[in-house]
């Protein structure tokens, strides 16, 4: 699972009190429904071990994870888990306790203990562990505040990932900017998160992979003197066909205009697809990417694993190395918080990269090469929504803990600074975000056409938020690709903006002249055009030049945008209208255990499992099957109901989708389960229930409307299937072995191709 399942609008605000279930804590980890973290008073000196066996007699390793839990900064991901302080005493009085208590003992008491725990230790250096040897955590957090960046380098090696975790729940926010601003780990060979500078990935994302829209956003973000770090693609399908289409679109522009060895690419598919694409395609790979989490049993769920991740490690020789995506909170919101909360495990992963980064300088050693690779993280901070936390000021905390983590792992480390829609966070706050996390010198920031992404349907950052922060930083690009845009022609030799500053069209000439087109400048230009157009026509901003600033949009850009924001927030509210859900032939109608649309959007576990009436309207549809059907289609809202019942969507993807499963030999259900307030774990359920136990493959097809704010209305098929032995294990089936066609819409991927690639995976899975 790549980024690709979004909730939705925030309902109630900052102040909202949030409602968490039983069954909702107790699949984030806890142990049982607990109350909050609450704290008396620390005595002089007293350690959270103190108080542990003060309060518990002995040691008590879940009173210990709470208190630890209770010295963050309030989210509300925390408060679900069970690890929250009660009040901001409680909070303080942790933090007191956190800070006299000493290193060693933190070490030597895990939070978690599993193949990945052992992976951290090993890659700890333990001569500089002993710098740090007798420091409380509050010694370490004067450490950093006090000392140089060498000083601080010589025991960053020693450092355990929960110390570190730790630590930065000690520190204000300014606190937090000071030690990030001193400590930098630029890649090898590159100013890339060097003092400074600040770069760009270039996100050129298609609603259909369609490989021109992904290469005139390289345009675009090129004519702004934006996209020095990664050309990185978020796909919609994750076919090994259409993933090393887009590597090679990638690659070729690269390879244009001579910047192999100064600017990689990727793909953002699952690791061992592109692993697969580079072996039927040698060369056509550059970074390789994969989503990591903080434990063994979250990692599951992305389908690796501490020995898979090592054993590609170990295979990265060339100067390209590994990129990983994290984020507080997606731990928890899978299930696998074990009690533990998100910081810490934001922290572990980060050890986790630390140490894959170890074994990449080996595996360059091995092969007579420097043993530095470049090896990159990036945080992508707000991209799960209100359950985690719900403000601009809960998100700009959240940047900053994990810049300061990251770089205390000796990570050149990024950010996404982004918002789903379902957040309290406006375009305009992002603005703002962006100037409170600026000055922690983060290595490079997202960089899109426009704040919104026209296929994930979140907010981020867009090319002319680089150019104003720029301006208002000083901040620098790296200064191989620095001049690059200037021998491009869009900055000139003093570094301001050129009359083609913000043109794509000019670099598209470029492009075409450095490939030999022979073609007059008019002819060019005007085949631009037509591609620009059709660009655009798939609702993908394409902005040519700016307005009265180098830094402003395009006259009109920012009413469309606007629109579109607007409309998300419509969409996400919006519910299947009854007369259409008694429309939709064979219809059967279940709903999930969420109250109401406000508890549906802000507690997402409640739209993973049906009520107790939908459940059993599913063990009677069982019975009348009788075990004669191998595939069941799901149809649910999902936080876009309107994608679902947009006239020519479903009709025509279901009348298409049954005749091709009749025609591969399928047997399908007559009736379409249509689920109210469906989430994409509630599609799991119901294969859980008809057909666990049952002889041979059987597979969910899960029809749901998503990705409100990409100015189509989307849904997405997810396809599970597995052996009735696996559907009958309770939650054994997850999104790791999920496959997933996304972006269907009259507008975006056709219904009819749709249903082509939807069967082309199942006949992949279904032999």
């Amino acid at each position: 699972m790549q980024r690709r399942t979004f909730l939705s609008a925030l309902a109630g605000g900052a102040s909202a009190v949030a409602f968490t279930s039983i069954s909702q804590r107790l699949r984030a980890g806890m142990l049982a429904d607990e109350p909050p973290v609450r704290l008396d008073p620390s005595g002089a000196g007293e350690s959270v071990f103190d108080r542990v066996r003060t309060m518990a007699g002995a040691f008590d390793a879940r009173l210990y994870t709470k208190i630890l839990g209770a010295a963050n900064a309030f989210k509300e991901g925390d408060e679900i888990v069970g690890v929250a302080a009660v009040d901001e005493d409680s909070r303080v009085q942790a933090r007191t306790l956190l800070s006299n208590t000493r290193i060693e003992e933190i070490d030597a008491h895990p939070l978690i203990e599993d193949s990945l725990s052992a992976l951290l230790r090993r890659s700890r250096d333990d001569r500089a562990a002993q710098r740090t040897e007798g420091m409380t955590v509050g010694d370490l957090k004067r450490f950093l505040l006090d000392r140089d960046e060498d000083a601080i380098k010589g025991i960053m090696p020693g450092l355990s990932s929960e110390v570190i975790g730790c630590v930065v729940k000690l520190m204000s926010n300014e606190e937090l900017i000071a030690v990030g601003s001193k400590v930098f780990n630029p890649l090898p060979g590159s100013k890339v998160g060097a003092r400074g500078y600040l770069g760009a990935r270039i996100q050129p994302n298609s609603p259909t992979d369609d490989v021109i829209d992904i290469r005139w956003q390289v345009f675009s973000g090129w004519s702004f003197a934006v996209g020095d770090v990664l050309l990185g693609n978020n796909p919609v399908s994750s076919t090994p066909e259409s993933v090393g289409a887009i590597e090679k679109t990638l690659k070729e522009v690269i390879a244009t205009f001579g910047l192999e060895d100064v600017l990689p690419h990727c793909v953002l598919s699952h690791i061992d697809v592109q692993a697969e694409v580079e072996a039927s395609q040698p060369g056509s790979t550059a970074l390789w990417f994969q989503s990591i989490a903080g434990s063994d049993a979250a990692n599951r769920t992305f389908d690796v694993s501490t020995e898979k991740m090592l054993g590609y490690a170990d295979a990265r020789s060339g100067p390209f190395g590994l990129y990983f995506e994290t984020g507080q909170g997606a731990d928890f919101t899978n299930g696998h918080a074990q009690g533990v909360d998100m910081v810490v495990h934001e922290a572990r992963k980060y050890g986790f990269a630390r140490a894959l980064a170890q074994r990449v300088a080996q595996a360059r050693a091995n092969a007579g090469a420097e043993p530095d690779a470049w090896l990159i993280v990036n945080d992508v901070a707000g991209f799960i929504g209100p359950e985690v936390f719900r403000t601009k000021e809960q998100l700009v905390r959240c940047c900053l803990e994990d810049i300061v983590m990251g770089k205390l792992h000796g990570l050149c480390i990024g950010l996404d600074v982004c918002s789903t829609l379902h957040m309290s966070v406006s375009l305009d706050d992002l603005d703002w975000c962006l100037d409170q996390v600026t000055p922690a010198c983060p290595a490079y920031l997202m960089g899109l056409p426009t704040k919104i992404d026209p296929m994930l349907g979140y907010l981020t950052t867009g090319f002319q938020d680089h150019v104003r922060l720029r301006e208002t930083f000083g901040t620098r690009v790296e200064d191989r690709m620095w001049a690059f845009f200037q021998a491009l022609g869009v900055i000139d030799a003093d570094g301001r903006p050129t009359e083609h500053f913000g043109d794509p069209l000019w670099v598209y000439l470029q492009y075409c002249r450095r490939k030999g087109d022979a073609r007059s400048d008019a002819e060019i230009l005007s085949d631009g055009t037509a591609q620009m157009d059709a660009v655009r026509s798939h609702g993908v901003f394409l902005p040519r030049g700016h307005g009265e600033r180098p830094f402003d949009l395009e006259p009109g850009l920012g009413e469309a945008i606007t629109r579109i924001y607007d409309d998300a927030k419509e969409s996400i509210w919006a519910e299947l209208p009854p007369a259409f859900v008694a429309g939709v032939p064979g219809a059967v109608s279940v709903a999930t255990r969420s109250a109401d649309r406000e508890d549906y959007i802000l507690h997402p576990e409640s739209g993973e499992r049906l009520s107790d009436a939908g459940l059993e309207t599913i063990r009677r549809l069982r019975q009348n099957h009788n075990g004669r059907f191998d595939v069941q289609i799901v149809i649910s809202d999902g936080l876009n109901a309107l994608a679902i019942s947009e006239e020519g969507h479903l009709a025509p993807f279901l009348d298409r989708l049954r005749a091709q499963l009749e025609r591969d030999g399928f047997r399908a259900a007559p009736e379409h389960i249509v689920v109210t307030s469906g989430r994409v774990r509630a599609g799991y359920r119901i294969g859980e229930t008809l057909f666990g136990g049952l002889d041979g493959r059987r597979a969910v097809l899960h029809l749901i409307g998503e990705r409100p704010g990409t100015g189509h209305r989307t849904f997405s098929v997810y396809l599970t299937s597995a052996d009735g032995s696996v559907w009958g294990r309770e939650d054994a089936v997850d999104h790791n072995i999920t496959k997933v066609v996304s972006g269907i819409a009259t507008t975006a991927l056709s219904p009819a191709r749709g249903v082509d690639e939807t069967m082309s995976l199942l006949n992949i899975v279904n032999p």
